[in-house]
């Protein structure tokens, strides 16, 4: 064997080595850093304090209770690292966080980088306006302001919207959710386009929420799933087992219930025949 050769066949060791390891990882350390959302609505959101809920950090509290079972472990203790739409996938690649339970959307780019368990949510992506504005439609937004979150799907569902419309509008970023919501409470931007659940979330927290309102045709329909390292399979088999066995009791559709939300048919069919297709097989 060549050095070349050589050198590829040991690097192709290493990373395999590193990607298997998270349930090793979890064993030997007896902890596990979740990555969580701040403000995004009903799966994730911070109460202050460093404490977090919703669906889907229930459900990765479920899923490593299960893991620490599977392990043997007496103890897990459970890290919380707040990540954004931009560094989340960056984080996970770099070993900072283990699992992540926010709301990232599983499409076949992302899936280059990491990987997904089955999926647990679909959404809608649509537009909040607010409630004296009189916008309706999508058509509505030429030459006005439209803010989405830097590094969500959104944005190129934004953008690919622009062009096939011919419309002619600003695109403003938010560096959260929280913050792209904040830009249309103050009237910087004229409508915030993103998952329906983030949407109501934000507009439940807003000081007048009946000011605000979700309009507008369904711009794309995107599966939600928990993240995780890539080319790890005993690690997502653990996760996928756990989640699907939520699925079959039905007790995933309690859990959604605790926060107010009513799974859509859609969402019903993912549960009912467990899969992690990205949203390029989902028509809106």
């Amino acid at each position: 064997m060549n050095k070349t050769l050589l050198a590829i066949g040991l690097v192709a060791l290493a990373a395999g080595a590193q990607a298997e390891d998270t349930l090793k990882k979890i064993k030997t350390s007896s902890a596990v850093t979740v990555g969580v959302r701040e403000s995004s609505g009903a799966l994730s959101i911070t109460t202050g304090d460093n404490k977090y809920e919703g669906f889907h950090v229930d459900l990765c509290r479920h899923v490593l209770a299960d893991i620490k079972k599977q392990l043997g472990l007496q103890k897990l203790d459970i890290q919380y690292q707040a990540v954004t739409s931009q560094n989340r996938v960056p984080l996970m690649q770099g070993g900072n966080i283990d699992i992540e339970c926010g709301s990232t959307t599983n499409n076949t780019q992302r899936a280059k980088d990491v990987a997904f368990a089955v999926t647990t949510y679909v959404t809608e992506v649509r537009m909040a306006v607010k409630a004296a504005s009189g916008i309706t439609s999508i058509a509505q937004l030429n030459g006005r302001s439209v803010v989405t979150t830097t590094g969500t799907t959104s944005v190129q569902t934004l953008r690919r919207q622009e062009r096939a419309s011919n419309l002619d509008f600003k695109e403003v970023v938010g560096k959260d959710h929280a913050d792209s919501f904040l830009l249309l409470e103050s009237g910087r931007a004229d409508a915030f386009v993103m998952d329906d659940y983030i949407l109501a979330g934000n507009i439940a927290r807003a000081k007048k929420p009946a000011d605000f309102k979700i309009v507008g045709e369904v711009l794309a329909v995107e599966p939600i799933a928990i993240m995780f390292r890539k080319d790890d399979p005993a690690f997502k088999k653990a996760v996928d087992d756990s989640l699907k066995a939520l699925m079959k009791s039905g007790e995933i559709e309690k859990m959604l219930a605790k926060y107010g939300v009513t799974p859509s048919a859609v969402t019903k069919a993912a549960w009912a025949a467990p899969n992690d297709n990205p949203a390029e097989s989902y028509k809106k």
